[in-house]
């Protein structure tokens, strides 16, 4: 294992001013020839207590069942480090008085602590870095291997120095285990070091310091005992889910000391003595087992921790298969990008596998939209599979198809949240913790002036179009179509069901309106002085509900007649709905003024913003809403969008579906519409969130080139630099990180997947113009695609599937397995002078 982490052994620290560049390393190890050999580690150099919120987030070590965050094992939570361990899907539900008002909500646990591991000279304090003389202080986080490394020399007075390093892993092999490696080595002085190892289930949720006047007290039965001579175990239950969590871990030293054992509730403890001598390092192996009452095959979570730890091999052969399960991770999602955006785009990649693994397949769990990596948004799932999912549906569609029957498993609890709401169908939840009901909280904590406010985000119905438009997605790439003439088609319909009963007639438009909803935007709730929250006729929520109207009618015109009358008779699906749904598909009102789209109806009468003052005057102006509501007034008086709302069309349909879309509405959208469109946005948002910088350079990328990849640049360096001022060390954005890796494979290609063929149209952006990666679609693993300087490049493996129908501007291909194609492309289509205009097209078997 050694052997892989020593390239990175001689590299001289960060200086401090670049202490979050990333640093390309070579890590020895055999990945394939998707990898290069550069660009696999993440560093940190020197200690900044303000900045380990950030690392912490940005070091989470995790597999699909569990995370634990990058904390020092030697730090408790206080205000500098917060080691958390969250498992995917645990959740509980607690209630906390807060302005005189009661107020429940359900979290994502944070569940007993299994890092902690301290150190001290007898006799003498905790050797902490917060308290200690630091002299070098550098984490890696090595992507290609799963591993986070330390090294920390801490001072110890008459020219005596200790050198700590640790390597730790969450198993992507094994998703219940997880271990810590620490080597001690003593320079200048010899003698006694007390070490600690400890679980600890007194821990709470409190990593959010806005939540913190809310009960975060989620565990409850707290039990420790032992097992076996260097086997500790605890035990303990969440309060009102119920939910029993079994900890076990084993301690072992090369220094043949015994390990002493005691409990002190609310920890498990186990403490050793070692001797150092000056250039002698001893090591302290920490192994550890987690299970929960929700895993299948297990009688007992205690029981199976302890059963699992006591067979666990040690440190290095545990090792050797984390490799070979992060080797086969990085095969099947190969990405090879140049330079430093290629490294950015592998830590997300890192990210995202971490929280939805192939494990991710066998639990009923969702996408939380902070991974597994923190508590901001109490983990719950909002809408960020609409980003993540086409990313996971060309590479791991088991996880995708898992994730779409964890929604079709909350499709009545959906059902019966629009009955209480008087409507037909499913209205699936803003926010959803276990069961699917709506988590999204009455109120919300402004920072800024400290007030608590009513949260009326629950209005964004639209989160049913995005599991409508993932169903499909999915089922188009994979081919699954027994998932979409089963429970993908019951999804479909009762969100359709939905749209069509919400949908309301204006004769004096004579179209279809839908009113009282929230749009994408998030910052407008209501119309300025308005009584009631929600907004009418979104343009974003009535062209994504025409769409799956239409997406629908189409679906049960071409099931099987069996099914679609099984369906019938289960749903009372009639005749005289279907024509509903038919009239409403063509008839929804979408506003426009001054010749752009209106984000909603009413849009172009609210008062413009002083962008320029409020620029002047607050500098980063991204939390507008909060601003303006500390200022005594509202962002609703104003044309100002936190995010991409309109433009999300933009996102989600190429141009030609999209003029497709409002060609059936009997809406004009011409290409100038939509500039102008695109302008007007442009000049009204503050990009409040993660996402507005990856959908704007995904947009731009076709209409606007040259503009595209300074929001490129922001989305890839969202989390990384922490544009959101704080946000980060809360947990990371799933659906940004996710969004830029589609932006990649989609987004620049024109990669679709859609009547059971393979489209492209490439717009490479000057700053990543060469690339490549590997997909799956329909059967077929490994498909090779590379672009280079105009050249795109298809190479489809060999196999006994059926040819891929692959469509080019102008052009159709089938390419047979085991056959390679290029095809020549305008790098820039406005100039005649490229030599690829008009393209030429050559195509070639190998």
């Amino acid at each position: 294992m050694d052997r892989s982490l020593e390239a990175a052994e001689g590299a001289d620290l960060l200086p401090a001013a670049e202490e979050a560049q990333l640093i390309s390393k070579a890590d020895g190890t055999d990945l394939g020839s998707e990898v290069d050999g550069t660009g696999w580690s993440w560093e940190y150099a020197g200690y900044k207590p303000g900045d380990e919120r950030l690392r912490e987030s940005l070091c989470t070590l995790g597999n699909g069942y569990f995370a634990s965050r990058g904390a020092l094992p030697e730090c408790a939570a206080d205000e500098v480090h917060y080691p958390g361990t969250y498992v995917a899907g645990i959740y509980n539900r607690l209630t906390s008085k807060v302005a005189r008002r009661r107020v429940e909500n359900e979290d994502m646990v944070n569940v007993p602590n299994w890092l902690p591991l301290r150190f001290r000279l007898p006799g003498g304090d905790w050797i902490l870095p917060d308290t200690a003389n630091v002299l070098d202080h550098r984490l890696m986080l090595h992507l290609s291997v799963g591993l986070l490394e330390r090294r920390t020399r801490y001072g110890l007075g008459d020219d005596g120095v200790l050198t700590v390093r640790q390597q730790r892993m969450v198993h992507m092999g094994d998703p219940h285990l997880a271990a810590l490696r620490t080597e001690f080595t003593a320079e200048g002085f010899s003698g006694p070091l007390e070490v600690e190892a400890a679980l600890d289930g007194g821990v709470t949720n409190s990593g959010v310091a806005r939540y913190r006047d809310l009960d975060g007290r989620h565990l409850t039965h707290i039990h420790s005992g032992t097992s076996a001579p260097d086997t500790v175990w605890l035990r303990c239950r969440t309060r009102t889910s119920d939910i029993r969590i079994g900890i076990a871990a084993r301690l072992a030293t090369d220094a043949d000391v015994p390990v002493t054992i005691s409990h002190e509730r609310p920890y498990a403890i186990q403490r050793l003595t070692i001797d150092l001598a000056p250039g002698r390092t001893v090591t302290v192996d920490k192994t550890v087992a987690l299970h929960t009452s929700r895993d299948p095959a297990i009688s007992d979570p205690l029981h199976a921790a302890v059963d699992r730890v006591g067979s666990a091999p040690g440190f290095d052969a545990l090792v050797g298969s984390h490799l070979t399960a992060w080797a086969q991770l990085w095969r099947r999602a190969a990405l090879d990008v140049p330079g430093e955006s290629g490294l950015i785009l592998r830590l997300h990649l890192f990210h995202v596998l971490q929280t939805l693994s192939p494990h991710t397949a066998d639990l009923d769990v969702g996408v939380p939209a902070r991974g597994l990596h923190g508590e901001a948004y109490r983990g719950h799932v909002f809408w960020d599979e609409l980003f993540v999912l086409p990313y996971l549906n060309m590479h791991f569609p088991e996880v995708s198809r898992a994730l779409l029957r964890h929604r079709h498993r909350r499709l009545e609890q959906a059902r019966i949240s629009a009955r209480a709401a008087g409507h037909k169908g499913a209205m699936y939840p803003w926010q959803s913790g276990s069961d699917g009901r709506e988590e999204t909280q009455q109120l919300h904590l402004n920072p800024r002036s400290g007030r608590w406010l009513p949260d009326h985000s629950r209005l964004q119905h639209h989160v049913g179009s995005a599991i409508a438009y993932n169903v499909w997605q999915y089922c188009e790439a994979s081919g699954d179509m027994e998932f979409l003439h089963t429970k993908g088609a019951e999804m479909l319909l009762q969100i359709a069901r939905f749209w069509a009963d919400k949908a309301v007639y204006d004769g004096s438009l004579g179209r279809h309106r839908i009113k009282g909803v929230v749009g994408p935007d998030e910052y407008h709730e209501a119309y300025p002085d308005a009584g009631a929250p929600g907004l009418d006729d979104n343009a974003y929520t009535n062209v994504t509900a025409a769409w799956v109207l239409t997406r629908t009618l189409e679906l049960l015109e071409n099931l099987p007649e069996p099914r679609r009358r099984e369906l019938a008779e289960r749903t009372g699906l009639d005749g005289s709905e279907l024509e509903r749904w038919e009239d409403v598909s063509r008839t929804l009102h979408v506003p426009f003024h001054d010749d752009v789209i209106s984000q909603f109806a009413g849009y172009g009468d609210l008062a413009e913003l002083d962008w320029h003052g409020y620029r002047g005057q607050y500098g980063d102006i991204r939390r507008l809403d909060r601003i303006l509501e500390a200022e005594g007034d509202t962002v609703n008086r104003y044309q100002a969008s936190k995010q991409a709302d309109v433009l999300m069309l933009g996102y989600l349909f190429a141009p030609s579906e999209l003029g497709s879309l409002f060609h059936r509405l009997g809406v004009r959208l011409d290409e100038h519409m939509w500039q102008r469109t695109v302008d007007y946005y442009m000049h009204r948002t503050s990009h409040g969130s993660t996402l507005s910088g990856l959908v704007h350079g995904w947009v731009l990328a076709r209409c606007r080139r040259s503009e595209a990849w300074t929001f490129v640049q922001e989305a890839l360096q969202g989390d990384i630099a922490d544009v959101q001022g704080g946000t980060t060390g809360e947990g990371i954005h799933l659906g940004a990180m996710a969004g830029t890796l589609d932006l990649v494979q989609r987004g620049l290609t024109g990669l679709e997947t859609r009547g059971g063929a393979l489209w492209l149209d490439p717009v490479p952006l000057p700053e990543l113009s060469s690339y490549g990666f590997a997909l799956r679609y329909q059967g077929h693993w490994g498909v090779r695609l590379r672009l280079e300087r105009g050249l795109l490049e298809i190479e489809v493996p060999s196999s006994d599937a059926s040819p891929i129908d692959v469509r080019l501007p102008g052009r159709g291909v089938s390419l047979q397995p085991g056959t390679q194609g290029g095809w020549c492309f305008p790098t820039d289509p406005t100039d005649p002078t490229d030599p690829a205009h008009p393209a030429h097209r050559r195509f070639r078997s190998s």
